[in-house]
């Protein structure tokens, strides 16, 4: 293979022409970034440029690049067994470990864990979790799954039916069936009704109430919900949502389905999402940041409840479920490892202390007349484009204009709708935050 020494930027261009990407597009693929290596929080290109990697690669690299550690981990992983199957009669040692290790570690409801490959499987996983547990209860009708609008839950067909982006399903209908959308925990685009006494937060969690009831409760199995919903538009719930949602699916006895694909492992200053809110899921997906990115992990954590229908069930209900890659030996020595490092470096903490100076700069930039709206937690931050402040129209060509300026100049985020994000890795510094405020302040400062 030769080196990007032997090859200039054009020719991996074009070279690049037979790989078809993750939603690709030609407008948005003419010239690609071609990344030849990366250090800390910056990334640096085959043709000589530095950018600041203000995403984390996709929300997940917490540890930063060029970690040796990580390296190291896989490199003596692989010497002894890089995998071997994990399917029931069989298992391996960093597996086990990893499972140990997670038992209780995100919510201590949660002790059991089920290995993925990703995110899109995680969330794929915790639809046939919740069926199947209704199923060995005896209330098989109890299959539908609620989520909102402006949810991301990933890429296979019935994860991309979850999510509550219309764009995802447009050239991949028809839908698949029993999928449920109601209005998201959005305060500055909140349209429903609050009523007397409510807040956006309690009126935001009624749409679930009034989902269940409307299908019926003996049909719905859970909802699943992003405690902060990145792709959507970095959309921070107010402190009351979710505490209010426990309360209705226990009501209803639907369960809570945890997406903490990006919330997971840090980002948003408490260990994992909910943590903030004192509440617990039943269901947890997780991936991206448990190997800070350096190997493809994701998985599910369950309760008590679910991990006992399902080893109770006879041969003919057996957990007719898996991947080929469930518990990958070498990815679940990089996970063991980087957890290591995320909490020796007490990542989480330092995760709530940059988040906090990341948002206090971008909060001044609500001066400008384009800048509707400026939120985060921790280190995933969101700020909003529009057009007009007073009728709060959203302006995503905007958003996308400043992205590429804002990478032309050394900084690299994500417009996801009319939002600019920002989720720069968990190990970035103080100069570093600055330096994202200083790249974004001068693009802004350009805009008539």
């Amino acid at each position: 293979m030769m080196t990007t020494s032997q090859l200039d930027n054009a020719t991996l261009q074009e070279q690049d022409k037979l790989q078809l990407h993750p939603l690709q597009h030609p407008k948005t693929h003419a010239d690609p970034l071609v990344i030849e290596r990366g250090e800390g929080v910056y990334l640096y290109t085959a043709d000589g440029r530095k950018i600041l990697d203000g995403m984390a690669g996709l929300w997940n690299v917490d540890v930063g690049y060029g970690r040796e550690e990580l390296a190291q981990a896989a490199y003596d992983q692989m010497k002894r067994m890089a995998f071997t199957s994990n399917f029931a009669g069989m298992t391996n040692i960093p597996a086990t470990q990893l499972a140990k290790k997670l038992s209780g570690y995100a919510y201590p409801n949660l002790k059991t864990t089920f290995f993925t490959s990703g995110g899109s499987e995680a969330n794929d996983s915790a639809f046939k979790i919740a069926r199947y547990y209704f199923k060995r209860l005896g209330k098989p009708e109890k299959v539908k799954i609620i989520a909102r609008k402006f949810a991301y839950h990933g890429i296979t067909l019935a994860a991309t039916f979850a999510t509550g982006i219309e764009r995802y399903h447009k050239m991949f209908g028809p839908a698949v069936p029993g999928f449920v959308h109601i209005g998201a925990p959005y305060p500055y685009r909140f349209d429903g009704e609050v009523k007397p006494g409510e807040t956006i937060g309690t009126a935001a969690a009624r749409l679930l109430e009034e989902a269940i009831l409307r299908e019926g409760p003996e049909t719905v199995a859970a909802f699943i919900a992003e405690p902060v919903q990145g792709v959507g538009g970095v959309i921070v719930p107010p402190d009351d949502y979710f505490p209010r949602i426990r309360e209705i699916c226990d009501q209803y006895n639907v369960l809570l389905i945890a997406d903490e694909v990006i919330t997971g492992f840090g980002r948003t200053g408490e260990l994992f999402g909910l943590n903030r809110y004192g509440v617990q899921p039943d269901i947890l997906s997780f991936a991206k940041a448990i190997t800070s990115g350096y190997q493809p992990l994701g998985g599910n954590q369950i309760s008590d409840a679910i991990y006992d229908a399902i080893q109770s069930a006879p041969d003919t209900d057996s957990w007719m479920h898996g991947y080929t890659y469930s518990g990958h030996a070498t990815a679940c020595a990089v996970a063991l490892r980087n957890l290591e490092l995320i909490e020796n470096e007490k990542l989480v903490e330092h995760a709530a202390q940059m988040g906090a100076r990341l948002q206090a700069g971008l909060e001044a930039f609500k001066e400008f007349r384009f800048v509707g709206d400026v939120r985060g937690l921790g280190l995933i931050c969101g700020v909003e484009l529009v057009s007009d402040k007073d009728s709060k129209t959203a302006d995503p060509a905007l958003a996308a204009k400043v992205m590429r300026m804002c990478q032309d100049r050394g900084l690299r985020t994500r417009n996801v709708g009319s939002t600019l994000a920002f989720a720069p890795p968990l190990v970035i510094s103080a100069a570093e935050v600055d330096e994202i405020i200083s790249i974004l302040g001068s693009v802004l400062d350009t805009i008539v």
